[in-house]
């Protein structure tokens, strides 16, 4: 009876074991998202098992929202985009984490794909997706913006974020492969032209940072370069010319955004000679 005992402990152990591992913790990090938050949330709500909400510092109803939703919720400063997503990764209580920004949504398709990973049991360590981005309401399939390959899906005990400021990404072994799953993450960039300037600036500020303690040189002509550069590729290799005006005007802010960020950088370094 003794060994009997020890066997069905051994089984619990193990089912609770399997259970769990079918299970995920979606992390979102999020910053006055009051507006879209809720419909990102709703595309989770039959998917994942936990949501983890790292909010930093929200002046709008972003964190009433997600807390009535039952997520936990943890307020964070804002140190970069690449540390924000791996504190909210450390949060979580379960092995698979989805990674989801608060203007993004789950479509149809890829909530099915990832309940089918759940019910069948996870084959892969890391999956991919395929982001369809919105600019002012409008799907964009050129630009760069499609299939625009995301890991967003990973078992964190083999893949993590990287620390970076802006750019940052799932970093995993060389041994371990993403696989492929079926959906769509929806991105809604932006509501108006403004909205998205905006978002570029901010990135283009943090760009420069990067810039300007790296190695790279630059000079007068620098920001001119980079930003002719950024503008063609959009507007020419990537197809921006097939988007009509939502494409021009995409190729213009990538322009701007570039010219932005390598002139801030040039001042930063400037400053710092000044100062050595």
């Amino acid at each position: 009876m003794k060994t009997l005992g020890v066997f069905f402990e051994v089984l619990l152990i193990i089912c609770i074991i399997f259970v769990n591992m079918k299970k995920i913790s979606a992390t979102i990090i999020a910053l006055n998202e009051e507006k879209r938050i809720a419909a990102c949330l709703e595309s989770l709500r039959d998917v994942a098992d936990e949501i983890i909400v790292v909010d930093s510092g929200s002046t709008d109803r972003t964190v009433e929202i997600c807390r009535e939703a039952g997520c936990k919720v943890s307020i964070r400063k804002f140190d970069g985009f690449g540390t924000q997503r791996q504190y909210a990764t450390s949060l979580a209580s379960h092995q698979y984490i989805l990674s989801i920004d608060a203007d993004e949504q789950l479509s149809p398709a890829l909530q099915a794909s990832i309940k089918r990973l759940k019910s069948e049991g996870f084959g892969h360590r890391v999956y991919m997706m395929p982001r369809l981005n919105f600019y002012c309401g409008e799907p964009v399939r050129h630009c760069g913006w499609y299939p625009d390959m995301q890991i967003r899906l990973f078992d964190k005990r083999y893949a993590n974020w990287n620390l970076r400021d802006v750019s940052e990404q799932v970093i995993f072994r060389d041994s371990v492969r993403p696989e492929l799953i079926d959906g769509d993450i929806l991105h809604h960039r932006c509501e108006n032209r403004a909205q998205y300037e905006d978002v570029l600036k901010s990135h283009a500020a943090i760009k420069a940072r990067v810039l300007a303690a790296g190695d790279e040189k630059i000079g007068v002509f620098s920001p001119f370069f980079h930003a002719a550069k950024a503008f063609c590729s959009t507007f020419l290799k990537r197809g921006g010319i097939f988007e009509g005006k939502a494409g021009r005007e995409i190729s213009m802010l990538d322009f701007q955004s570039e010219l932005i960020a390598y002139k801030a950088a040039r001042k930063l370094i400037s400053r710092g000679s000044r100062k050595d």
